[in-house]
């Protein structure tokens, strides 16, 4: 089950990566070939075509630590680095966020405009108490947001995120399978930037302050 599990998300990565890079052709070229396949393509998987570039990201509603309701247009104003994970994850989550405030910390002053948010794909056990304690572990920036099953299903469908519940055999615990990229938006809200796990916070932050600059 676990092995079939990896394996669409491995297509749902390919998925997204071809309809990028079309994207990319596109933009160049609306009225090619590389367009029109990128409408096609849209129209099958979800993605949708905007200014040349995959629909990703967008209006979300959740719930903070204090179990304050926040918005996407809370955050306007400041550049979001945003990753989706769980409490519960044994590896990757943490390896990432610590990577997120270490980044943040080699930008220095410019690191003020950045609001590092981590969305959980497990909201059964990520109340916003559990959130709230398990952010401070790794940096006061960080603001932890959860809800209900509804709104992460939504946010995480805006952002093209796959999560599923895994229970391994012989456990009664179950662990989230997930998608693990950090994804850039803007202080105007839009997409900027997706970013692979296993960067260095080094590379990390050049990718952040890049993208700051070219939009200054």
């Amino acid at each position: 089950m676990l092995r079939v599990i990896r394996l669409a998300a491995t297509s749902l990565l390919v998925v997204v990566l071809v309809g990028w890079g079309l994207a990319w052709f596109a933009a160049r070229d609306p009225d090619g070939l590389a367009g029109r396949l990128l409408a096609r393509v849209g129209s099958a998987v979800g993605l949708e075509a905007n200014s040349g570039a995959a629909s990703i990201g967008g209006p979300f509603q959740l719930v903070d630590s204090t179990g304050r309701t926040v918005s996407d247009q809370d955050f306007r104003g400041h550049w979001m680095v945003v990753y989706f994970g769980y409490t519960f994850c044994p590896d990757v989550c943490p390896t990432e966020l610590q990577t997120i405030s270490a980044a943040l910390d080699q930008l220095g002053p410019a690191g003020a405009a950045v609001v590092p948010i981590f969305i959980t794909i497990d909201p059964a056990r990520d109340t916003p108490k559990a959130m709230g304690q398990y952010v401070k572990l790794f940096d006061d920036r960080l603001v932890g947001l959860t809800g209900s099953a509804e709104q992460i299903a939504d946010v995480a469908g805006r952002y093209r995120v796959y999560y599923a519940k895994v229970t391994p055999k012989g456990s009664s615990a179950y662990l989230m399978d997930h998608s693990s990229f950090i994804y850039l938006v803007g202080p105007d809200g839009r997409f900027r930037a997706l970013i692979r796990n296993g960067l260095t916070a080094d590379a990390l932050a050049q990718t952040i302050e890049k993208n700051i600059h070219s939009s200054g």
